[in-house]
């Protein structure tokens, strides 16, 4: 009899730490659920739930940066966007720690502090965009056609061609900057026109090479990217205020003639 229930026992036990391997998959699963419906603090929800029962789970870390970046992006309140920032930078963090090889990390930290950066005045904003350029030219040596990469490049490139030639040149000689020196609009261009190319549907893309066309005088190419954003359909969490962006940009455009 002691025997059969010993038996039974180790079977439970081993049956126990099966379902417990595989809880931060389902919530990892389950997580994708919610994100590909738009919810991401519920996404979050269920991706802390797999960190919390493994805290070096990669998939789990930068998907929850990915997600915590969501709800900052466009947050009202600055207090919350500020924590929602530094939360995702320290999951992206551990991330890029647990695993860097892969891209994704470094992409959701170089996604993450480029955010940050540009709520900041210009030498604190000079800072972070060194290793924003670092960690998205990172993702990029891992997987060349990373469009949030190609993306976050793009946007780094026009943020520093939006700096003042005074303030361009205190970065470059006097703030450790001599990589801005690279910047161009040409360069702007060309990474957020391979981000659309190779996600043709992403909002985001579209939006930020329109913003490019724009500034480079091209307003019938930069027209059209807005048009392409006012008139998508909206599939991730974002894209409703991408879509009020490129309607009112259009009018701008429109007034402008």
């Amino acid at each position: 009899m002691n025997k059969r229930y010993l038996a039974l026992a180790a079977v439970m036990a081993i049956a126990g730490n099966t379902a417990a391997a595989q809880a931060p998959a389902d919530h990892i699963t389950l997580g994708d659920q919610a994100n590909s419906a738009m919810h991401p603090a519920q996404a979050l929800e269920h991706y802390e739930v797999a960190i919390t029962a493994d805290a070096k789970n990669y998939e789990a870390l930068w998907k929850a940066a990915r997600a915590v970046i969501d709800l900052a992006e466009f947050e009202k309140s600055s207090e919350k966007r500020t924590a929602w920032f530094v939360r995702g930078e320290t999951y992206a963090r551990r991330a890029v720690e647990a695993d860097p090889k892969d891209a994704e990390g470094h992409f959701q930290l170089a996604r993450g502090l480029g955010r940050v950066a540009l709520t900041l005045g210009v030498k604190e904003r000079i800072k972070y965009a060194k290793e924003v350029r670092a960690h998205a030219l990172e993702a990029l040596e891992r997987n060349p056609g990373h469009a949030g990469a190609l993306h976050v490049m793009g946007r780094w490139n026009a943020e520093v061609r939006r700096l003042g030639g005074f303030q361009r040149f205190m970065a470059e000689n006097f703030l450790g900057g001599k990589i801005f020196s690279s910047a161009s609009w040409g360069e702007a261009r060309r990474y957020l026109e391979k981000a659309v190319e190779s996600e043709p549907d992403r909002l985001t893309h579209h939006l930020g090479l329109g913003e490019v066309y724009a500034e480079m005088g091209e307003p019938g190419k930069a027209r059209a990217q807005f048009e392409f954003v006012n008139a998508g359909p909206a599939k991730e969490y974002n894209d409703r205020f991408y879509k009020e962006d490129a309607a009112r940009r259009l009018k701008e455009l429109g007034s402008g003639e």
